[in-house]
C-alpha cells in the first residue's frame, strides 16, 4: 500500500502530519491510561495486606475549586 513505507512517504508528504498526529493521539492514549493505573487510588497493584484507605482520606483531588476551600472540609469517607 502507498504511503506505508518510509519510501512511499516522500511521494505522498501530505500523509506525514497525519501519521504525527495518529502517533501524538496513540501517545497521549498511552500516558493517561499508565498515568491512572499508576496514580488512582482506587488501584491496588498489590494483593496483600489491607486496602489502605485511611491515607486517602484527607488528600485533595479536584485540582482547582474557586467556591470550596478543601483544606477545611471534612471528608466524607466512611470511618473503618
Amino acid at each position: 500500500m502507498q504511503g506505508m513505507t518510509l519510501k512511499s512517504l516522500t511521494k505522498h508528504k501530505a500523509l506525514i502530519p497525519l501519521y504525527f498526529c495518529v502517533g501524538l493521539g496513540c501517545s497521549g492514549a498511552v500516558f493517561y491510561t499508565l498515568r491512572l493505573a499508576t496514580r488512582n487510588p482506587d488501584v491496588q497493584w498489590n494483593r496483600h495486606g489491607e486496602i489502605p484507605n485511611e491515607e486517602f482520606r484527607a488528600k485533595q483531588y479536584k485540582f482547582y475549586s474557586p467556591n470550596v476551600d478543601y483544606s477545611k472540609l471534612e471528608s466524607p469517607a466512611p470511618k473503618y
